[in-house]
């Protein structure tokens, strides 16, 4: 089984962290891991993805042509990468930066105010977070609780006051999922 994700939005909002949780929590689950972030060149305000795969075996390429996941946290990054998801795959979007519908009836979306919240959990950079506990919610490729032991094992030293707050992110985010009745989708391919 492999499972690839996208995420991708503005620099500064924890794109390429939240892409680094995954890739530590899977690796310490025993999986086969890639990681690829990318950014434009201004970083904060700008673009900025990343791609993680996670696999059972060894990952022949890091290339994603479509994702079974994507998590789109503006605008432009849902323009660009709606019409890649899988079929049957899984797209979360931030409503609170996104002001059209997801258009695409072949795919299980969610629509969710991530940064309102974040902010109403005390820290609006709690986003990425809380898009990252509704992906797993629809798409278990990894525990909640498996994400939750990386981030206490992972998290930098100078972040670690963060450690509870990102913890209640990722649950806040699951439950938003679980309370708006989504499908979840099987891992498996």
């Amino acid at each position: 089984m492999q499972t690839e994700i996208i995420i991708s939005g503005f620099g500064g909002q924890g794109v390429l962290f939240a892409g680094q949780l995954l890739a530590y929590a899977a690796m310490d689950a025993g999986k086969d891991v890639t990681w690829i972030p990318s950014y434009g060149p201004e970083m904060r305000g700008g673009t900025a993805s990343c791609t993680v795969i996670i696999s059972d075996e060894e990952i022949g390429s890091p290339n994603v042509r479509n994702p079974k996941a994507v998590l789109v946290l503006n605008l432009p990054s849902l323009d660009k990468y709606e019409v890649l998801v899988a079929h049957g795959g899984v797209l979360i979007a931030n409503a609170s930066l996104i002001n059209r519908a997801i258009e695409r009836k072949d795919i299980n979306s969610l629509m969710i105010p991530a940064n309102e919240i974040a902010e109403s959990l005390g820290n609006r950079r709690l986003l990425n977070m809380v898009m990252l506990g509704a992906m797993l919610e629809m798409l278990p490729v990894l525990s909640l609780e498996q994400i939750e032991q990386a981030l206490d094992d992972h998290i930098p030293e100078r972040h670690r006051k963060l450690l509870d707050l990102n913890i209640s992110a990722i649950r806040h985010g699951a439950e938003f999922a679980r309370k708006e009745g989504v499908e979840i989708t099987e891992v498996v391919e």
